[in-house]
């Protein structure tokens, strides 16, 4: 059962009160569960970014499957095409870009330096990664025709955490070759990613 909600929480924030509740455990159990699994390489934690930028943040990390297949089953996704297109399309989509830039830094050696970020008033960077002293963050959408409104979340973190210490703005999405968006933001093809963070991750 506590696998089972976890899937269902893929790509979601963990409030592990609520977990345990209704699996019918306490609290500290559900933690002891959650690190079991994490330890198990099974469920990878991505931590909320912590920096004061002058918000309220929230303070919970997301959790993602490391073998998506995994969630897919637990979930009862009946096909592919389910899988792309059903309510958890998004956060499948969102996970397998995440994975991969756990996989750039740790085929390397280093614990991938990976967060995420938002606000409780609703500002949001799906992926944040620091490299080379900078903060690279990453918007994650799996739309082929990016708008302007899917750049703001990555403007403003920009903007409050000022030019000197951020780094690329990206959106990662269906576009079928790289493109500029307002605000200095790069569309970029779900196809050109792991390359991408693979640079970084040098």
């Amino acid at each position: 059962m506590f696998l089972g909600l976890c899937a269902a929480r893929h790509g979601q924030e963990l409030n592990l009160a609520d977990l345990g509740r209704q699996c019918g455990v306490t609290q500290p159990t559900a933690k002891a569960w959650l690190s079991t699994l994490e330890a198990s390489y099974i469920l990878w934690l991505l931590p909320p970014y912590f920096r004061n930028l002058g918000k309220r943040l929230v303070k919970t990390p997301k959790a993602y499957f490391v073998d998506a297949a995994l969630a897919a089953h637990l979930t009862r996704q009946p096909d592919a095409a389910a899988l792309w297109h059903g309510a958890m399309g998004g956060a499948f989509f969102e996970g397998w870009v995440v994975l991969e830039a756990v996989k750039a830094f740790a085929a390397r050696g280093h614990r991938p330096p990976l967060h995420f970020w938002r606000s409780n008033d609703g500002l949001e960077v799906d992926l944040l990664i620091e490299s080379g002293g900078r903060t690279h963050a990453v918007e994650i959408k799996q739309t082929a025709t990016p708008l302007p409104g899917h750049a703001h979340g990555l403007v403003r973190f920009q903007q409050l955490l000022g030019t000197k210490l951020a780094g690329e703005l990206l959106l990662v999405c269906r576009v079928e070759k790289p493109a500029l968006l307002p605000g200095g933001v790069q569309a970029l093809p779900w196809q050109g990613f792991p390359a991408w963070v693979t640079a970084l991750a040098k």
